[in-house]
C-alpha cells in the first residue's frame, strides 16, 4: 500500500480538471507553493503526533487535509485508514465515496523504488474525503484516503505483504480529462464510476517507472 507521494517543486504547471490552464487560483496557487517550500513537496500520514496536512483539490480549488480518513467522530486515535481501495469503494467507502478529491503527484513510493513518469510531469491521485468534527479541538477537519488500484504494468512487479505475497497495489492515478468526472459532485459514487475511473487510469498507471530497476527478492513490502 502506498504510505508515501509528493510533488517537486520545479515549477511544473498541473492542469486543473477539463480547462486549458494551470491552476491559477491565487490562494491555491499560495497554498500549493507553501506546502511544497514547508514540506518539500513530501506528503505524509497524518497522526496524532505528525499533524501535517496536504494539499488535496475540492471542486477547483486546494485545500488542505489530513492524510488519514476518519469515521465521523473517530478523531485521531480512532479507526481511519490513508488508503482505500478501488474495489472496495462502494461498500467499505460508500460515504467517503460520494465526496470524492484528487491529489496533486508527480512521485510516489510503493516498495523499495519511487515510481513517476518517464518525463517527471505532475498527475493527480484519486482520493475519497470526510468531513469530520476534531473530538480534541471542536474543529471542522478535512480526512482522505488515496485510492489504490491494482498494478500493472511495470508495477505488477512489486507484491504487497499484506496479501500474501500474491497482489500488487499502486495509487489510482486520474488524467486530466476524466478529472471534472470523478470530481462531479452530481455525479454518484457507485460501481459505474468506479469502472470507468480503472479504465481512465490504465495509460497513466501502465507509464510509471521506478528510478532504479526492481529486484525481485525486494519486492514485498
Amino acid at each position: 500500500m502506498c504510505a508515501s507521494y509528493g510533488l517537486t517543486g520545479d515549477g511544473t504547471p498541473i492542469p486543473l480538471p477539463g480547462e486549458d490552464e494551470p491552476i491559477s487560483e491565487p490562494g491555491s496557487l499560495a497554498l500549493l507553493n507553501d506546502w511544497i517550500e514547508q514540506y518539500d513537496g513530501h506528503a505524509k500520514i497524518t497522526g496524532r503526533k505528525a499533524k501535517n496536512l496536504n494539499p488535496v483539490l475540492i471542486g477547483d480549488r486546494l485545500e488542505l487535509g489530513w492524510w488519514s480518513l476518519w469515521a465521523d467522530g473517530s478523531g485521531p486515535r480512532g479507526r481511519n485508514s490513508f488508503n482505500a481501495r478501488d474495489d472496495s469503494l462502494v461498500k467499505r467507502w460508500s460515504h467517503a465515496f460520494q465526496q470524492r478529491a484528487l491529489l496533486p503527484a508527480s512521485w510516489y513510493d510503493e516498495g523499495k523504488p519511487r515510481w513517476s513518469l518517464a518525463d517527471g510531469s505532475p498527475f493527480w491521485i484519486a482520493a475519497v474525503t470526510s468531513t469530520v468534527t476534531d473530538d480534541e479541538t471542536g474543529e471542522a477537519r478535512l480526512t482522505y484516503a488515496m485510492v489504490t488500484r491494482r498494478g500493472i504494468g511495470k508495477a505488477s512487479a512489486v507484491k504487497s505483504k499484506s496479501s500474501g505475497g500474491t497482489e500488487s497495489r499502486m495509487p489510482l492515478p486520474i488524467p486530466a480529462d476524466f478529472a471534472s468526472e470523478w470530481l462531479n459532485p452530481d455525479r454518484p459514487g457507485d460501481a459505474g464510476l468506479v469502472a470507468e475511473a480503472q479504465i481512465a487510469s490504465e495509460d497513466l498507471a501502465r507509464a510509471m517507472e521506478p528510478d532504479r530497476p526492481i529486484d525481485v527478492s525486494e519486492t514485498l513490502f
